[in-house]
């Protein structure tokens, strides 16, 4: 199935397979300063046209689809909203932004589409704290399934080390997001999160392993989705624990700084890769281990 976009300029990238938005992929938001604006997928469908991701819920409005976010990067919040300090949330004056320099990579292969690009990470005063290489490429696996490869490249250049963390790093237990995140439709929640070793909710939440699964059902069709996220061997911390809720809401979320920080020296430079499998139907456990399996071909 042919992959085909538009662009606008300055703005985002939508890529579609037939009649059927795919995703779109916004490297210029417009998102206020206290959200941490940085770029995201949103929306993002199946190939049979089911919408699953959610932009700006109103619990948490930094979550927005897919994006790459991180709540703890020395004393800069890449995530948005308040910073976990001692114990609480604070609104402090360090919501950073991750900000597109220069397109690199915008190609077309017959059942792929890559885009690459540049950005500056800052603080919320315009200090550069990162700069960033980054590539997102889709690929159509088959009549149901589609798979969303992110890579990402980041250099500290802040002048000093950069421990990156998470509010459990911090000292809030089991709360160690931060990464790739993704928010599911509201209909997913109390939806089923599934590992490699079996099926389950928020109880699986910290555990290790290469992949897990989502999988959940939409209002007025009544259909399911299976979303499986797997993570690069070559990954830091690999397999990472993992960040996942469904009985407050859906979200999946591989985290390398889950529970221990990761020092990056100025000038050095470290690497993520993963594949976001997208299908049509609840795939159930063997079902989701066989999307694993494509999301693992797609990182090949």
């Amino acid at each position: 199935m042919t992959l085909h976009a538009v662009h606008t300029i300055g703005r985002s990238v939508a890529v579609s397979a037939g009649d059927v938005e795919l995703f779109t992929y916004v490297y210029r938001p417009d998102t206020p300063v206290l959200e941490s604006p940085k770029p995201y997928v949103h929306p993002i469908r199946t190939l049979g046209g089911a919408l699953v991701s959610l932009f700006r819920p109103h619990d948490h409005v930094w979550h927005k689809g897919i994006a790459w976010s991180l709540p703890h990067v020395g004393e800069h919040n890449f995530w948005g909203g308040p910073t976990y300090v001692e114990g609480e949330y604070v609104q402090l004056a360090n919501n950073g932004s991750a900000t597109h320099h220069e397109m690199t990579t915008l190609e077309a292969d017959g059942d792929r589409f890559v885009i690459g690009h540049t950005l500056g990470w800052t603080s919320q005063e315009g200090a550069p704290v990162i700069e960033e290489r980054r590539a997102l490429s889709a690929t159509v696996v088959d009549a149901f399934t589609w798979a969303l490869v992110f890579e990402t490249t980041m250099t500290n250049g802040s002048g000093a080390t950069l421990d990156f963390g998470s509010p459990t790093t911090k000292g809030r237990e089991n709360a160690g997001y931060g990464g790739l995140f993704w928010r599911g439709p509201r209909s997913f929640t109390d939806g089923v999160v599934q590992s490699p070793d079996g099926a389950g909710g928020d109880e699986l939440r910290g555990t290790r392993a290469e992949w897990f699964g989502f999988r959940g059902r939409h209002d007025e069709s009544g259909d399911h989705s299976t979303i499986v996220i797997v993570d690069d061997q070559a990954n830091p911390r690999h397999p990472p624990q993992w960040f996942a809720r469904t009985e407050d809401f859906a979200c999946l979320n591989p985290a390398p700084f889950f529970s221990e920080e990761l020092a990056l020296p100025d000038g050095e430079s470290v690497s993520f890769r993963y594949a976001v499998v997208i299908a049509d139907g609840d795939r159930g456990e063997e079902g989701s281990a066989l999307l694993a399996e494509q999301g693992r071909k797609a990182l090949r």
